[in-house]
């Protein structure tokens, strides 16, 4: 097995060129799929893809941002659940209408596949490294941890807007809600690390 990530250290190449390749592959046969109303086999082909990990499928055209969906939480194998919020971000994000056959060709793929939650006090929290997660009350905010980049932000600013995606007030980590971080590892296609506005 292969040693799970933490906070620690940054994530470095965790999953080989030939599994990143299968796994955009995978994501981009899970959406052709079910545009077309077929289903495919989710069975992980290794035991490291059989892993249980939390991941997000980001799609872009032309560098715009056409859907974005994850889960959190390590519910699934990272194979399974690569498929499944593959076709979630192609056909269930409620910010874009389902993607049509037509631009499927024109689809580009990012994976996030995230390490497990941790509790981090804010102070602690590296822009470029973190993802964050704040919860108060039962409202939840994931902002990805290249979202802060793009946008130029830093840490109070990213801790803010965090709060601002969970529907709370911006000083909210500052006034009781939990901060949780993790790290990911992020690839694309053809090996692309360009990013759209995720999450």
């Amino acid at each position: 097995m292969s040693p799970q990530p933490n906070l620690d250290s940054r994530l470095t190449s965790e999953y080989s060129p030939e599994e990143r390749r299968s796994l955009l592959a995978l994501a981009h046969d899970a959406i052709a799929a079910a545009i077309n109303g077929r289903s495919i086999v989710t069975t992980a082909p290794s035991e490291h893809l059989a892993e249980h990990r939390g991941a997000f499928t980001t799609l872009t055209i032309g560098r715009e941002l056409r859907g974005c969906v994850g889960y959190v939480f390590p519910s699934y194998s990272l194979y399974r659940t690569v498929a499944e919020t593959a076709v979630a971000a192609a056909m269930h994000d409620t910010r874009f209408s389902p993607v049509t056959p037509e631009e499927l060709p024109k689809l580009e793929y990012e994976i996030s596949v995230l390490s497990p939650l941790q509790t981090i006090d804010p102070e602690d929290v590296e822009v470029g490294k973190h993802g964050l997660v704040v919860t108060f009350g039962g409202r939840r905010g994931l902002l990805l941890p290249q979202v802060p980049v793009e946008h130029g932000w830093d840490r109070e600013t990213f801790l803010s807007q965090t709060c601002v995606k969970a529907g709370l007030p911006q000083d909210a980590w500052e006034r009781g809600a939990e901060v949780q971080a993790f790290t990911a590892e992020i690839f694309g296609s053809e090996e692309k690390t360009s990013h759209g506005s995720h999450g």
